[in-house]
């Protein structure tokens, strides 16, 4: 099979569109054409469905673009090992991990390593679908559980407990609440119980979400809850690490805290020589490591079992 016109297939198949395709391909929509149609009678098969809005995939060509995917990133692994044979620091990372612990601590400290590295070019996904490593859907992940697969190289960075802050304007109007009760009495904001979480965290908050608050707010991300508490809007469940760079951040309730969740890094077994990996690898258990000692009152967690209310 002609390899240069299923990196053409690929492109249109990924695009939907000829025209998209050729302006990536830098190719002109009649060469993808005749290119695309060429491979149809090679195969003897149809593999697009053409209709006024773009190109949808038939059955067969469903099965060719998985074919193409996987090639697409093997070709990716092995290009990015052929790059890593060399002592710079350069080329694409993907690193991917959640969105609260993306935006709220990794990103503000990337500039760091930007520094080091000016010419690493980092694709950082945010979401809470874990991205399978081993098919590279991603080089490295930052996961709130440790991974089940077993070809993956993984380190538990530190770990994490959910907590109940206000901030120090919101206090100050409203005052701080000495126990459940009382917290009954505020606005409490939670992530939503049916977006994806860790389950420490949910199970911590089931006993609150059944409980009658005057009012509630629930968001679908912790930079959400984050900005809602920030703004005054009531006392939030957050991370606790998010107290060391928002001191405006009061801790309410204390002895309340979700069971212990870890934080782990991991990155495919195949990509254990490469330069980029173990560079992103090392500035972050540096920034953890520094984390840690700056905020030793932070990071030291003890939860402790939580009473029903009653």
């Amino acid at each position: 099979m002609d390899w240069d016109k299923l990196r053409i297939f690929h492109a249109v198949a990924d695009a939907g569109s000829l025209t998209h395709a050729g302006e990536a391909l830098h190719l002109s929509q009649s060469a993808v054409s005749r290119q695309i149609r060429a491979l149809e009678e090679s195969l003897n098969v149809t593999l697009f469905h053409r209709h006024a809005r773009g190109l949808i995939l038939t059955e067969q060509g469903e099965l060719l673009f998985d074919a193409t995917k996987s090639m697409r990133k093997r070709l990716d692994a092995a290009t990015a090992r052929i790059r890593d044979s060399s002592d710079a620091i350069y080329g694409e990372l993907r690193v991917t991990t959640t969105t609260g612990f993306g935006t709220m601590w990794l990103a503000p400290r990337l500039g760091r390593l930007y520094e080091r590295y000016p010419n690493l070019k980092i694709d950082l996904i945010l979401e809470e679908r874990v991205l399978d490593l081993p098919m590279r859907e991603a080089d490295v992940a930052i996961r709130m559980k440790e991974p089940s697969q077993a070809d993956l190289i993984r380190r538990r960075l530190m770990d994490v407990v959910m907590k109940f802050y206000a901030s120090t304007d919101y206090i100050e109007f409203h005052g701080v609440p000495k126990t459940r009760d009382e917290l009954a009495q505020h606005r409490i904001i939670t992530q939503s119980p049916s977006s994806r979480q860790v389950s420490a965290g949910l199970t911590w908050l089931q006993p609150f979400l059944l409980a009658e608050f005057e009012s509630r707010l629930t968001v679908n991300n912790y930079f959400g809850i984050l900005q809602t508490v920030l703004n005054g809007l009531g006392i939030g469940s957050l991370p606790h690490y998010v107290a060391a760079d928002f001191p405006q951040l009061v801790n309410v309730l204390p002895r309340e805290m979700s069971k212990s969740i870890p934080v782990y890094l991991a990155y495919p077994e195949e990509l254990r020589q490469s330069k980029r990996v173990a560079a992103f690898r090392d500035f972050i258990i540096e920034e953890i490591n520094t984390f840690k000692r700056r905020h030793p009152d932070i990071m030291d967690i003890q939860p402790e079992p939580a009473a029903g209310f009653l």
